[in-house]
């Protein structure tokens, strides 16, 4: 299900975070859906459990997991279950794959702000 890209420049726990919230927002994930257990994950992908301890700890800082003692780590409520968080996570994608096409940020900056005041047509 999770898969790392070891070769990425984006650091392993980030793209854990960023996969938990796009099974959410696709629907892979429900509210209340179990996320796997640190150890098994980690084993599975071959990676250290901390860094698995890492992006579960960010994701419930940030409220799209929440945890039970004893039982694990689960998808809440506001883990991706809105249009809003379906829409934030394709700008998400739309800017990864622009930071990866080579788009300065200062230019992706400039192209959102383009957009949002209706100008998204005279992009060059």
């Amino acid at each position: 299900m999770f898969q790392i890209d070891s070769a990425s420049r984006v650091p392993i726990y980030e793209q854990l975070k960023k996969s938990v919230i796009r099974f959410a927002a696709t629907g892979v994930l429900k509210p209340h859906d179990k996320l796997p257990a640190v150890r098994s994950l980690a084993l599975e992908l071959g990676i250290n459990p901390n860094t698995v301890a890492k992006a579960y700890k960010e994701l419930e800082q940030e409220g799209y997991t929440y945890s039970v003692t004893g039982k694990g780590s689960f998808l809440s409520e506001r883990g991706g279950d809105s249009a809003t968080e379906k829409v934030a996570y394709q700008v998400m994608r739309l800017c990864d794959m622009a930071k990866e096409s080579g788009v300065s940020e200062e230019k992706l900056h400039e192209m959102i702000e383009k957009s949002y005041k209706g100008g998204y047509e005279k992009y060059d």
